[in-house]
């Protein structure tokens, strides 16, 4: 039986025919570049409508996403509506099978600027992971930029993220957990407050006290994603870190009694400046 998701789909493909807005489906599949066989597939129930092809019929016949996804609001957006809403590219693999995008730090301002360009996305590195939990739903990889969430994470960290929903914020987003915040200029790994429900922003805090907490509108806020994991550089073994800190230590100690060498023998030179000019006068 087809998922929920794919039942509003075909509702969708119906209304589009019903209203004459498209002669066939046969016209409808060649209209978003898919094959009208695995169309005719999806429209039997015998599979399911991918993601790639919602966000063509999306952009192309502006079907509401909240509807699909939901059941709420209507089966299609308004002009204004589709102006301002951001369609997920992802990136499939040859068995329509969803990599995970990796976002790296040079790629994060164009990221924020230029996401609703699929060609962006679709030359940003992919990969998989073994954990199920990475085989449903759309993830990325962004690297970790700053000090600004220490000793939590570090710059060099990679955090794996699940994508959260434009409808699910508001409820779903919770108090002290990491997020990555996509913002209409910037790429921020913070820990979030939820202030959406009453006051239409969220507080993004700083693990490293350094930072003071600041907020973000939701008018601003282009992705949210839930930090699920992170991937940590490879560390020296304790035994290179105990030797590493000893060598550290000498050095430090022979600075010390090299600096109070001097010290001493510029007190030595003082006093006998001032002996001879005692003798002087």
């Amino acid at each position: 039986m087809a998922s929920i998701v794919t039942q509003r789909f075909i509702k969708c493909h119906n209304k589009l025919r019903e209203e004459s807005r498209v002669r066939s489906s046969r016209q409808f599949a060649i209209s978003l570049d898919y094959l009208p066989q695995s169309l005719s597939e999806i429209l039997k129930g015998r599979r399911d409508v991918t993601i790639e092809l919602l966000r063509k019929a999306v952009d192309v016949y502006k079907i509401n996403p909240v509807y699909v996804y939901t059941g709420e609001g209507p089966m299609f957006m308004s002009e204004e509506d589709h102006k301002s809403f951001r369609v997920l590219t992802i990136v499939t693999d040859s068995h329509d099978d969803e990599r995970i995008v990796h976002v790296p730090v040079p790629a994060q301002a164009g990221y924020a600027g230029e996401v609703t360009d699929p060609t962006f996305i679709q030359d940003l590195p992919t990969f998989t992971l073994p954990d199920y939990k990475y085989k449903v739903g759309t993830h990325r990889a962004f690297d970790v930029a700053g000090d600004s969430m220490e000793p939590t994470l570090f710059e060099g960290d990679k955090v794996i993220c699940s994508y959260l929903e434009p409808t699910l914020w508001e409820n779903s987003l919770k108090d002290n957990y990491v997020y990555v915040i996509v913002t209409r200029g910037d790429v921020v790994v913070k820990r979030v407050q939820n202030r959406l429900k009453a006051e239409k922003y969220v507080e993004l805090r700083s693990d490293n006290d350094f930072y003071e907490p600041y907020n973000v509108n939701i008018g601003d806020i282009r992705e949210i994603w839930y930090v699920r994991a992170k991937i940590s550089p490879f560390l020296p073994s304790p035994h290179n870190i105990n030797n590493l800190l000893r060598n550290e230590i000498r050095e430090m100690k022979n600075t010390i009694n090299n600096q109070t060498s001097l010290i001493n023998n510029l007190n030595a030179t003082l006093a006998k400046l001032l002996e001879n000019s005692n003798g002087i006068n």
